[in-house]
């Protein structure tokens, strides 16, 4: 038994140690100041100025390190990522929205993702290359935090080191203390430096806990993945086997060489073919038809002096129409990319019919976004603006995009990748000019606007602090309100208001944001836009308007 054992155990491999990842440099320098950075910028803070900071700083790094003739350098959709993560990170600075974070975030993740993989052509697999290539750089770094194992071979390197900075060291005391005794201010500063070191050190500690230093991990981790570069090659390799263009697909058993006649497998082949093509022409046919009619219907009704009856239910006419007119528009544009997948492309006989009336289609589905589009209009022209009614835009804007690249597909024989390739280019495109617009306050100003007779004062009150210049200068609208609503977006009880309370509320959230943003606002988290808002911000209602409207409160109450 013990025989066997051993010869087990000489023929089991010996245990491998993991080993480290290769540095440079530059990078043991650069992560720990990272880390470092990260934690100081985003420590119970809000996002803004350090985000961009945070940004440039990855940027930098990251730029540092590629060589000078990198294929990255060569990449347009590398100059596309930084210029759009420039953009973003500006975005965020001058407004500080959630739309200016996330493309900031996006962009520099994708932006990592392309210098993983130069090569690479869709957005998605740039993003998920990036955090893949991140997962193997943290593991590789893991072995640092252990001690080396052959700590006595290191010893003479060790000694070496030290016995080479140990004149210069001395050198350097016998100075510094030669300029303390000859120049006082010299000795003043050092004392102040060391004073506010020893400040920092004593105030180290009692701020030491340990969702701290999980914070501080996470800023080591985030920024280990992000400037060490570990080549991921999965989602390349996928991409490698798409192509711009449809190829046309032989028969598996010709192509196998195997011994049959010919002209059977050419004859089952070209008789699928044509019920493929039957049916094609069966569905383009039918659902044009039913559409054309669909399409007369809302031309009339909604294009041309469209104004809503009394009674009128504007909303469910916007939301459930609109929301089963976008799903009809990508259903069809999942029909055309189906029966456009194969061999359909090179059906000659009938091919030309075929893409004529997809075309017709695609040019039908495009009219019925435009009135997805109106119903949307009217509700913001009858109701006022919100965030949805400005994401109903946007993606009404990626469907235009998309119906021509469908029409790329069936006319020049694209394929589902460069359609997606194409798509996802614009949707990052949306997603910049989202980042760069000033939107809440677009918002706050055309919904207090005398032409509306209800708003939702609520929705205006919960959003960011910028908006309150504009909801202090336009106090005066809500005197020709016949409903305000001050409920919070959401609230399952409507609380409305008279415009006496109405200008209550927002005299009560300007002070209260006036008391916090002094103690709260820090430079991490600064923004161009809420800056320039306090400094805008009118101060609370003196006393006696107050007064007068709790004396209004008082005279409404009384019968």
């Amino acid at each position: 038994m013990t025989t066997f054992t051993a010869s087990l155990a000489a023929a089991a491999p010996a245990a491998v140690p993991a080993r480290r990842r290769p540095l440079t440099v530059l990078q043991k320098l650069l992560i720990p100041a990272g880390a470092v950075l990260f934690d100081g910028l985003f420590w119970h803070r809000g996002a803004g100025l350090n985000l961009a900071l945070y940004t440039v700083f990855v940027l930098g790094a990251t730029l540092a390190g590629l060589p000078r003739h990198a294929p990255v350098w060569r990449s347009g959709y590398f100059r596309l990522l930084l210029a759009g993560t420039l953009l973003s990170a500006g975005g965020v600075v001058w407004y500080g929205s959630g739309a200016a974070q996330l493309a900031c975030v996006i962009s520099l993740t994708v932006l990592l993702g392309f210098v993983n993989q130069p090569h690479l052509k869709l957005v998605a697999y740039a993003l998920l290359t990036a955090v893949g290539g991140a997962a193997q750089a943290v593991a590789g770094l893991l072995p640092y935090l252990r001690l080396p194992q052959d700590r006595a071979s290191r010893w003479p390197r060790t000694r070496f080191y030290l016995r080479l900075l140990v004149l210069p060291l001395l050198i350097l005391g016998v100075f510094h203390v030669l300029f303390l005794l000859a120049n006082p201010r010299y000795s003043a500063l050092v004392g102040a430096v060391l004073d506010q070191l020893g400040k920092w050190l004593a105030a180290l500690w009692p701020n030491f806990s340990l969702p701290h230093l999980l914070f501080f991990l996470l800023g080591l981790v985030l920024t280990a993945g992000a400037l060490v570069v570990v080549p991921f090659h999965f989602f390349q390799d996928q991409e490698s086997r798409f192509g711009e263009l449809v190829r046309r697909q032989r028969d598996r058993v010709a192509s196998l060489g195997v011994r049959r006649p010919d002209f059977r497998t050419r004859d089952r082949g070209a008789l699928d073919l044509r019920k493929e093509y039957l049916a094609a022409l069966a569905v383009f046919g039918l659902v044009n038809g039913l559409l054309l009619v669909v399409n007369i219907i809302d031309v009339r009704w909604i294009w041309f002096g469209f104004v809503p009856a009394p009674g009128f239910d504007l909303t469910q006419f916007v939301h459930e129409g609109t929301y089963v007119l976008i799903l009809s528009i990508l259903v069809a544009m999942g029909i055309v990319l189906w029966f456009f997948r194969r061999n359909l492309n090179f059906y000659a006989p009938g091919l030309a019919a075929l893409r004529w009336g997809a075309t017709v289609w695609v040019g039908q589905n495009a009219v019925l976004a435009v009135s997805v589009g109106l119903r949307n209009y009217y509700y913001i022209l009858h109701t006022g603006l919100a965030y949805k009614r400005i994401g109903v835009y946007g993606f009404l804007l990626l469907t235009f995009f998309g119906l021509i690249t469908v029409l790329l597909k069936i006319w020049q024989r694209r394929s589902a990748f460069a359609l997606v390739r194409l798509n996802s280019l614009a949707a990052y495109g949306l997603l910049l000019l989202l980042a760069l617009g000033n939107w809440e306050i677009w918002i706050a100003r055309y919904n207090l606007n005398p032409r509306f007779q209800t708003l939702d004062l609520g929705f205006l009150l919960e959003m960011p602090a910028r908006v309150l210049p504009e909801l202090a200068a336009r106090q005066a609208v809500l005197d020709g309100m016949s409903r305000i609503i001050i409920s919070p977006p959401g609230s399952y009880n409507e609380t409305t208001a008279t415009p006496a309370q109405a200008r209550a509320a927002i005299q009560h959230r300007l002070a209260q944001w006036r008391r916090q943003y002094p103690r709260t606002a820090h430079w991490q988290s600064w923004t161009r836009a809420e800056s320039a808002a306090f400094a805008h911000t009118p101060p609370p209602a003196p006393r006696r308007l107050r007064r007068g409207i709790l004396r209004e409160r008082g005279a409404r109450r009384k019968p």
